[in-house]
């Protein structure tokens, strides 16, 4: 028996409840056969031979667990390098990688192995969830690189086909008839997002995209004062902000705001400002963040006012600050912070933050100084569901970019937990949800698991107060639904039919 199969033996007996068990496991027979701890990778793959298998030891045996934690894993696929209509002063343009990005980025560097190929970059990122033991029946797929909009639409269409054909395990004739078998498909695509320019967006942009099955878009707003937009050559202002985010909701997309700290001819309280506004002010007020510190990177003007010390660079103490102040008094229960930091590589970063970890540094802040962020992943449930805890039905109403939105949630009293989310849009003649979501630990759709809060009809329970409110309180006769391709049989076992690219039901 190798070392391997002796220590799954080793955990079953023990009955392993903690990674403190799974470290003193494998440092006994590292010990014992004088060799190096094996990996759980090549424990996961001698455990997954046994017929029998407690959920508990896979979990243990997952590497970075919280990457299946939300509900959903995340794969993120760069289109190839492209010319950028952007004269950003602060992105880098490298050969071999879209622009803003560089080459030795994890998510570009696995990208240049697979030629750009979408295919196979989703191929290998699905191949590497399950060889470290995360669940890939629901994938967020995230489309990244340079302007989404500014591509060709041949290549679009084509890249995004790939995507689904590779969920799909099989090639499709075109992107219609990939995203029917993507409906049932083993691992199904449940939101796609994209970035790009507010001052791209259009309403034939948006119909653009709600054809290639589109549910997310990133908007790179960077910040809110035209003074800054207008320095960093960044081509647009914030009016464009405004007019792009209401096409975005009033369409039904999930709009994801990235901001930067630390742009040139900022400050902290300029920096501050710009998310008191983005929260104060109806007009933005997104559904998600990434929060960037800019980074002074090579082959940019930055660098070069940055070597001529005519840009500050803010200190590790006060960029911490900032954040926490946006963290603690800021945000808002409705919206999630996705990012911190961009997977810069130290090496890479001339001046600027080189906290990698910095969220870590943030939560560190929160438990010695007795605070919390009221923020979505800071509260989703994750590994902490009790199926004996009671949870109630919160609701929210605020003012959004000319209409009123309804952010419904199933938390426990402290709220302190969160279970799951329904985003509601109430239109002139209708009304549309811009998102349904149940968090914790992503399982396969035809299972029930007791460590997890997913289909035990908390997403049902949420349809059925929006279908309510939608009927009863706003005497709207339809509901519309955004719905990733890979849900849309979600929809119609709930009553919903296909309507060009939206789920509908009559009422």
């Amino acid at each position: 028996m190798d070392i391997e199969s002796e220590i799954i033996e080793k955990l079953i007996k023990d009955k392993a409840q903690t990674r403190e068990d799974l470290e003193r496991i494998k440092k006994e027979f590292a010990k014992k056969y004088k060799t190096s701890f094996p990996t759980n990778v090549s424990l996961l793959k001698v455990y997954h031979k046994k017929e029998k298998k407690d959920e508990k030891i896979l979990s243990l045996l997952k590497t970075r667990p919280v990457r299946s934690l939300s509900g959903v894993v995340n794969i993120s696929v760069l289109t190839k390098p492209f010319p950028c209509p952007g004269e950003c002063i602060y992105c880098p343009q490298e050969e071999n990688a879209p622009k803003s990005y560089l080459t030795n980025e994890p998510a570009v560097m696995r990208a240049v192995i697979n030629d750009y190929d979408p295919l196979k970059q989703v191929k290998m990122r699905i191949s590497s969830l399950e060889q470290t033991g995360h669940p890939t029946e629901k994938i967020e797929l995230r489309i990244v690189g340079g302007t989404w909009s500014f591509y060709d639409k041949k290549y679009k269409e084509w890249f995004i086909k790939r995507c689904f054909d590779a969920c799909n395990e099989k090639s499709s004739v075109s992107l219609k008839k990939a995203h029917e078998e993507n409906e049932l498909a083993k691992h199904r695509i449940v939101c796609l997002s994209i970035e790009t320019r507010p001052d791209f967006i259009t309403k034939k942009e948006v119909e653009k995209l709600r054809k290639y099955g589109v549910t997310m878009v990133e908007l790179g707003v960077q910040s809110l004062f035209d003074d800054i937009l207008e320095f960093t050559k960044r081509g647009h202002d914030t009016k464009e902000t405004v007019r792009a985010t209401k096409l975005l909701k009033d369409a039904g997309f999930k709009v994801c705001y990235q901001l930067m700290l630390n742009l040139p001819k900022s400050s902290t309280d300029k920096d501050i400002e710009t998310f008191r506004r983005t929260f104060a002010n109806s007009d933005f007020r997104p559904d998600f963040l990434k929060i960037y510190p800019c980074l002074v990177l090579k082959n940019t003007s930055l660098y070069k006012l940055y070597k001529k010390k005519k840009h500050y660079v803010f200190t590790d103490k006060e960029l911490k600050e900032t954040i926490i102040e946006i963290k603690k008094n800021i945000i808002p229960r409705y919206v999630r912070i996705q990012r911190l930091f961009r997977d810069i590589p130290i090496q890479s970063i001339y001046g600027g933050c080189k906290i990698s970890n910095l969220r870590e540094y943030i939560k560190e802040d929160e438990k010695q100084n007795n605070w919390s962020c009221k923020c979505i992943r800071c509260r989703e449930v994750k590994e902490n569901y009790d199926a004996k805890e009671k949870i109630f039905l919160f609701r929210e109403d605020y003012k959004a970019s000319g209409g009123k939105e309804i952010f419904l949630s199933f938390e426990n009293k402290e709220r302190d937990k969160l279970y799951a989310v329904l985003r509601l849009r109430i239109l002139e003649k209708s009304a549309i949800i811009r998102e349904i979501r149940t968090y914790g630990q992503q399982i396969k759709t035809s299972e029930k698991k007791s460590h997890s809060p997913q289909h035990r009809g908390f997403g049902k329970r949420l349809v059925k107060e929006a279908e309510k409110i939608t009927k009863k309180e706003f005497k709207k006769e339809r509901l519309l639904v955004i719905s990733g391709v890979g849900v849309r049989d979600y929809w119609r076992n709930l009553g919903y039919q296909l309507e060009k690219t939206y789920m509908v039901k009559d009422f």
